[in-house]
């Protein structure tokens, strides 16, 4: 059967609509690319998405909790990324986390409290509170449509639309067909952003990029995101505490139970958690895979409620199913190889980028989970022109891949693809010759830290020499003297 083929008849397609800014996918990444398009002045933007909400992987993938965004007492993930929090702040139970201007306490009263929630206090010593947010999804989902609504003369939102091809003129975009309820259509762009997160635009450019990351890696894993109503997380971690070797043990039949890693996590609910798992090998671009994921971990769903129950009653006699993510939480399947290819090098070395468009706290234990300086290379696609593509499939290499696919990574490259393109059609330039220190000064005023910006808090800056930007670890030294044997750091 791999040889059959089917030739399509030639087609004339409608034309749907015409824009400045084309965003397709509205994940964290292509939400943030529009807003921030908006916010930069552009007028004439169209946001496409495949389902009928915002937020992809966070609101429909459940995967609600944001990690890492400050290093020592500086909140290094800003911007649009904060904003999410601000807002949901103002709403009960939406979100749980240590506030922002706790970031870097070393108090040990809160560092007891903060214990129990996952993500919340640093992992090496001295320990110290992260700002890291849980978030309930469905009130995020709420918050993206009204941050949408109070830009809707600039962006045109259009959900239930699957963008699947790119309109191409030679090596150029000129907008991107999509396919949706009222059939297959075209839209026209002088700017495409592909936010689809598998590269669902780029791939059919001719702009070169790779497939799935390294075996090793988180990024080599699927999940579907389940929770759990019923229960009383604040006694259950405390009986975790007092007993840690029974929860491992718990830890290990869970997976025994369902073949694959999961484990429950905290939300901003204290009578709610998800149920995190790990399909191992898999990719999320995959239809095989992705199907196989989402019938094996609903297979299990039941056994692991019951078993639950039983080994931990304290916490969890009264748990009940309360929802199973709508869609698929994906990592990471192809991913573009754009005009620069981040490395563990980039986490190891510390290097700056003239064209530096985030500055980012990241889960990376070869820098303590320091900020590294994204470029916007790593967002710009070689050989095409008037692309962009910002989100979990940024340009990298197999291992380096694993530490920035997640959210606030997606949120930061999104936001200034969106800046960027705002200025592109603002002076008519291409997106591989936008003027980059007008987009940079232009994020920096939306409240995002970028170094060497004159707009920037000098401290930031400060914070990170006093702390060597976290090459203090035996991995960074390591590192350095052996700067082509990072592979063996994969496992971070």
């Amino acid at each position: 059967m791999d040889n059959k083929v089917y030739v399509e008849s030639p087609n004339t397609l409608s034309v749907y609509d015409e824009c400045d800014i084309l965003v397709v996918g509205g994940g964290c990444a292509g939400h943030s690319a529009a807003i921030a398009a908006a916010r930069a002045g552009a007028k004439n933007i169209i946001l496409m998405e495949r389902y009928g909400y915002m937020g992809g992987d966070v609101t429909g993938g459940y995967v609600i909790m944001v990690p890492k965004l400050s290093w020592y007492d500086k909140t290094f993930v800003r911007g649009l990324q904060e904003e999410w929090f601000t807002r949901l702040d103002q709403i009960p139970e939406a979100t749980l986390g240590p506030r922002l201007d706790e970031a870097g306490k070393t108090d040990a009263a809160l560092l007891h409290t903060w214990k129990a929630i996952h993500g919340c206090v640093s992992e090496s010593d001295p320990k110290r509170l992260v700002r890291a947010v849980y978030y309930e999804p469905n009130q995020l989902k709420i918050e993206m449509d009204k941050m949408l609504l109070e830009e809707k003369d600039s962006i045109r939102v259009q959900y239930h639309s699957w963008g699947t091809k790119p309109i191409m003129e030679g090596k150029s975009v000129k907008g991107v067909i999509f396919e949706s309820k009222e059939g297959r259509k075209a839209i026209y762009a002088k700017q495409v952003i592909d936010a689809t997160g598998d590269g669902d635009i780029f791939r059919q450019t001719g702009t070169p990029f790779r497939a799935l990351a390294d075996s090793n890696t988180r990024s080599s894993t699927t999940a579907l995101v389940w929770r759990i109503g019923g229960i009383n997380w604040d006694l259950y971690n405390d009986w975790t505490r007092r007993y840690p070797e029974v929860s491992m043990a718990i830890y290990g039949r869970l997976s025994e139970i369902t073949g694959f890693s999961c484990a429950p996590l905290p939300s901003s609910r204290n009578d709610v958690c998800w149920i995190n798992n790990w399909h191992a090998n898999k990719d999320c671009a995959n239809v095989a895979d992705i199907t196989k994921t989402e019938i094996e971990t609903r297979d299990t769903m039941r056994d692991v409620l019951e078993y639950l129950r039983e080994a931990c009653p304290i916490g969890f006699r009264n748990a009940y199913l309360y929802d199973i993510a709508p869609q698929l939480g994906s990592r990471c399947s192809y991913r573009l190889q754009g005009e620069y290819i981040m490395t563990p090098k980039d986490f190891a070395l510390a290097p700056q980028f003239d064209d530096v468009i985030a500055w980012h706290s990241t889960i990376c234990m070869i820098n303590d989970c320091g900020p590294v300086e994204i470029p916007y290379r790593a967002i710009l696609p070689r050989q095409v022109d008037n692309l962009l593509c910002p989100g979990r499939h940024i340009s990298a290499d197999d291992v380096a891949i694993d530490w920035l696919t997640l959210i606030p990574q997606c949120v930061g490259t999104g936001q200034a693809a969106g800046v960027a393109a705002a200025v592109a059609v603002a002076d008519g330039t291409t997106a591989r010759n936008v003027n980059i220190k007008k987009v940079q000064d232009i994020l920096v005023g939306q409240n995002v830290p970028l170094p060497r910006n004159p707009g920037t808090d000098p401290s930031y800056t400060q914070c990170c020499q006093e702390h060597e930007y976290g090459l203090y670890t035996e991995l960074a030294k390591k590192a350095k003297a052996e700067a082509d044997g990072l592979k063996e750091y994969r496992q971070w």
